[in-house]
């Protein structure tokens, strides 16, 4: 087994000791009590859906820092303890989050309310494999960048939240009703977008993206697999160069958190310039400072992907 599993998993067990035997200080809140609910969250998307249905009824954290790899992220102590007095952990469910269900098992103890919100979605196959598939299988986590997953996603933390406070259900619906437009909204332009283009072919920095691919006909070319770690050999390297001056390929789509290093050395083969997407697994401090959401950073991977395909 490798060496970090192992630290990884020790670590699990002894802040769970810890937890459990008291040392998290703290009174935990009980389940329909009328208090503010606190609510961790892994990944961007998640803390703007919960914060977008829960409105004042919630107050969220997101677990993973802003510009962090939520493939390699490890929980510390500290971070741990505040799952653990929290009122809800919310997490992906598809694999992205290696931590999570170490974290899930551990908090359950505590008597925090642990919510996948994948629950009941049917995760799309990839063709890009990488060392994250060798551990989750070959299915696409990313499934917070379709807007259709995204609203099931919601109403999934929707049930969670009344669960928890039946007394603001009528808000939580209010607001998950809201959500659910805005995000149906979004699907469509993204539907226009592609339809009116007379390309379908990107060239992106890694395979986040087969979700657009199966929901809107565009075809993705990665530069890396599923993982942002993940680097093509110098064969697969050779062929993506060929392949993106043989079809005219205009841009390269690069990401805040992807090491581009690759990227920059097809741009520079191929004359293509650079457009920036955001995947969204974190919020950028940068976009956080310019008050960037996630519907106002997807409306604008709505654009770079019109630009891209023109």
């Amino acid at each position: 087994m490798n060496k970090k599993y192992v630290y990884a998993a020790l670590a699990f067990m002894i802040i769970g000791s810890l937890i459990l035997s008291g040392c998290a200080k703290g009174t935990k809140h009980k389940l329909n009590s009328p208090h503010k609910l606190t609510i961790t969250t892994t990944l961007y998307p998640l803390e703007y859906f919960t914060e977008r249905i829960g409105g004042k009824h919630v107050s969220v954290s997101n677990v993973v820092p802003p510009g962090t790899d939520a493939h390699s992220f490890e929980p510390s102590t500290k971070d741990m303890i505040k799952i653990s007095d929290s009122d809800a952990f919310i997490y992906n469910g598809t694999g992205i989050e290696g931590f999570a269900d170490k974290v899930n098992e551990t908090v359950k103890k505590e008597g925090v309310k642990t919510v996948k919100a994948a629950e009941g979605l049917t995760l799309e196959k990839t063709e890009h494999h990488d060392e994250v598939h060798d551990e989750h299988g070959d299915k696409d986590p990313h499934i917070w960048l379709d807007p259709v997953y995204s609203i099931q996603m919601a109403k999934n933390i929707e049930k969670a939240l009344i669960d928890l406070n039946p007394k603001a259900k009528s808000d939580f619906q209010k607001n998950y009703r809201s959500l659910r437009k805005d995000l149906k909204r979004l699907d469509e332009s993204f539907h226009l977008t592609v339809n009116e283009s007379p390309n379908k072919e990107i060239i992106v920095s890694h395979a986040a993206y087969g979700y657009w691919e199966h929901r809107y006909g565009l075809k993705q070319i990665p530069v890396s697999g599923l993982s942002t770690s993940q680097e093509p050999s110098q064969k697969q390297l050779r062929a993506l160069i060929k392949h993106a001056k043989a079809k005219h390929i205009r841009y390269v789509l690069l990401e805040n958190s992807a090491s581009d290093k690759v990227a920059r050395v097809v741009e520079k083969e191929t004359g293509a310039k650079t457009l920036k997407l955001r995947n969204l697994e974190t919020l950028s401090p940068k976009d956080a400072e310019a008050d960037e959401d996630y519907l106002s950073l997807m409306q604008k991977n709505v654009q770079v992907i019109k630009q891209a395909l023109q």
